[in-house]
């Protein structure tokens, strides 16, 4: 039988320092986090070669004493937490005493600060964990790290880095995500000896935004701020459905200013945009969720990038509600800007040849709002709080699991939701039909701006809404000739478990061997033609929630019938007709269609007089 043995210190260092020093970016996070925590106004972060060669973090915070210096390097020394009821109300944003003694096992440290009180600081070197040498040293108040050949002295670790642009591009990551995070902040990127990114630290978040997130995503984001029953406060910015990316990575959460990833709150946000925005693509947000302290574990993760909340579905219907109703209340359209393009050049160009005006779609710059400050780190008087409605739970409910099941996320959201506080009514100017172009695009003309409308994406969106609003329940029309549908494995079986639920909507399925589907039965008001690609679209959407949440096949059925029943483009209507979708525009109750289009831009007057050179 092996020898039981206790692991050398040092070995246990280098095992603890892979649960926290994953790579440069992991060093970069814990140390900014500790010059966040010391109060730091500034801080400024530089690496060379991806991090692995240099590693330098500077920030003007309170320092280190200079009896303290070699203890911050020992394992679980901390001075944010003093004993276990501390624990209880984590306040900070580093706290188990690990960084330093993780970071300093693998790499080679030097250490400078100075506390604004001092006259001298204190200059400390360590390499292996091991102290090498320490003196008095003249330097600015604050502290700045240096982390040089990170990895050298497990090779094991190191032989598994990336290339130095990837190792870079994480660390730049990572960076971001802490100046999305504490706006009030100050941050400085430098990669190589090139800035790469600056924030003002002005303490408000749009500001951040707009350094870290560039200016084309933060000119195309709205405002969200709600607090739900006194307890949580939901604020940051969402992209509008026309806005929404091709991928997650635009998605950043953060609770009491700690950057997280989680999945109760990533299917909040996206289930507000349910029947807003189109297949495939995702919405963009910075959303900050301030909470009690002891209402969340921030201490269930290494890297403290997952937290379990104490009830989750309170988190979900109150970032839900929240940005819910920062949807519903934003009322900008797409507008249309009129580009001069230079005609390509020719051997020869004639004195008559003109520029060619084409049309570019772009989102016009979003109102300025007040933001609610969510950065700082004590508690600050609340605002006003936005009224978010919640209807009574049900008596009966499942037992807490951290993400809500999946088939309550639509009843959730429904208790969640409620309609936004309505605008002070404004004096709109008349508007006129002029027509329409193409035989797709109706023209409208309300004081100096003229509207395109999409008349088969409106039109579809106000058969869709119909349909919710009665509560559609289509009837069933038996096949003469049933159809087979032959399907991947795993959609085949997910509408047979459903069967019932189908039969619902209209549908009568039965198994047809062989992976097949047999249907027998199908809603009167779908064409045959359309059957296959519904039921094919249907088992996505039950494949993709994980479960047969109720709305997400019916929203399927409907999408596809409300397309079907709707006006097409190239089709010509009636002046009445027309003027029935216009009116459904103007009034606000329509503005995207199912998918998630636009249903209307806006080219306004002083555009187009730009264009023809009157201004």
């Amino acid at each position: 039988m092996p020898q039981i043995l206790q692991l050398e210190a040092h070995i246990a260092d280098l095992i603890a320092a892979g649960e926290v020093v994953e790579r440069p970016a992991s060093v970069v996070k814990e140390l900014v986090e500790n010059a966040i925590d010391a109060g730091a106004t500034k801080v400024t972060v530089e690496i060379q070669n991806g991090g692995m060669s240099l590693i330098r973090v500077t920030d003007d915070g309170c320092g280190i004493a200079a009896e303290d210096a070699e203890t911050a390097f020992l394992r679980h020394a901390t001075s944010k937490i003093k004993n276990q009821y501390d624990l209880e109300a984590i306040g900070t944003l580093g706290f188990r005493g690990e960084a330093l003694a993780a970071i300093a096992a693998v790499a080679r440290v030097e250490l400078l600060t100075r506390p604004p009180e001092a006259a001298l600081g204190t200059s400390l070197s360590v390499t292996g964990g091991v102290v090498q040498g320490r003196e008095e040293a003249g330097c600015p108040a604050g502290t700045t790290m240096v982390v040089r050949d990170l990895f050298f002295n497990t090779p094991a670790r190191l032989k598994f880095m990336k290339k130095d642009a990837a190792e870079g591009a994480s660390v730049f990551a990572a960076v971001q995500r802490l100046a999305l995070s504490h706006p009030e902040v100050g941050i400085t990127f430098l990669r190589d000896g090139k800035r790469e990114m600056q924030t003002p630290g002005s303490g408000i978040l749009r500001d951040a935004v707009y350094s870290v997130l560039g200016r084309d995503l933060a000119l195309g984001l709205i405002e969200v701020d709600a607090e739900f029953d006194g307890d949580m406060h939901v604020s940051g910015f969402v992209s509008v459905p026309t806005c929404c990316r091709g991928t997650r990575g635009y998605q950043h959460f953060f609770v009491n200013g700690r950057y997280v990833k989680n999945p109760t709150m990533t299917a909040a946000v996206e289930e507000a945009y349910s029947n807003q925005k189109m297949v495939g693509k995702f919405p963009a947000c910075v959303i900050h969720l301030g909470v009690r302290p002891n209402s969340v574990d921030v201490n269930v993760h290494p890297a403290k990038t997952e937290v379990k909340f104490g009830a989750d579905r309170d988190v979900f219907r109150a970032v839900y509600g929240a940005v819910k109703q920062a949807l519903e209340g934003d009322n900008t359209r797409p507008t249309v800007v009129l580009t001069d393009v230079k005609p390509p050049v020719q051997d020869s160009v004639t004195p008559n040849q003109m520029p060619v005006s084409i049309y570019r779609r772009t989102e016009p710059v979003p109102q300025e709002l007040p933001l609610y400050d969510v950065t700082a780190r004590t508690e600050v008087p609340a605002p006003p709080p936005v009224p978010v409605r919640h209807e009574a739970a049900p008596t009966h409910v499942e037992e807490e699991k951290p993400v809500p099941p999946q088939e309550e996320i639509r009843e959730t959201a429904r208790q969640a939701e409620s309609p936004p506080t309505p605008p002070e009514p404004e004096e709109l100017p008349p508007w006129r039909l002029v027509g329409e172009v193409l035989h797709t695009y109706i023209i409208v003309e309300q004081g100096e701006t003229i509207l395109l409308i999409d008349k088969h994406a409106a039109h579809e969106r106000m058969h869709f809404d119909r349909m919710q609003a009665q509560d559609y329940t289509p009837m069933m029309q038996g096949l003469l000739s049933p159809i087979v549908l032959t399907l991947p494995a795993e959609a085949g079986a997910a509408l047979l478990q459903n069967g019932a639920l189908l039969e619902r909507f209209g549908f009568e399925l039965e198994e047809f061997g062989g992976g097949s589907v047999l249907v027998r039965g199908a809603p009167a008001d779908l064409d045959l033609a359309d059957v296959e690609d519904t039921l094919a679209g249907i088992a996505a959407a039950i494949l993709e929630t994980g479960t047969a949440r109720p709305d997400a096949p019916r929203d399927v059925l409907l999408h596809t019938m409300a397309c079907k029943a709707a006006i097409k483009a190239g089709q010509k209507n009636a002046p009445e007709e027309l003027r029935r979708v216009a009116e459904a525009v103007l009034s606000g109750r329509v503005r995207y269609c199912p998918h998630g289009r636009p249903v209307a831009i806006a080219l306004t007057k002083g555009q187009l007089e730009r264009q023809f050179k009157r201004t």
